[in-house]
């Protein structure tokens, strides 16, 4: 399951686990206009972690979904 909420700066999409337990914590990605935040709850560290990606890496997160194992440098078109 998951809820998609429009901020004002931000569009934030929560992801929960439905699947079989142990189940996960809610992932949160937030996609700002020059970043997309995505935030966890660690229950080890007992804090919420964030990892933040740039456009260019979100980009290339992206395409390595799509390609097989490998070394790739994404050129951008003109």
């Amino acid at each position: 399951m998951f809820t998609i909420e429009h901020d004002f700066d931000a569009t934030v999409v929560t992801l929960v686990d439905e699947g079989a337990a142990p189940l996960g914590e809610d992932v949160i990605v937030q996609a700002f206009e020059e970043c997309v935040t995505i935030t966890q709850f660690d229950s080890r560290l007992d804090r919420d972690v964030v990892v933040t990606f740039s456009m260019s890496q979100l980009r290339d997160l992206r395409a390595a979904l799509n390609l097989p194992e490998g070394v790739y440098r994404l050129r951008q078109v003109e």
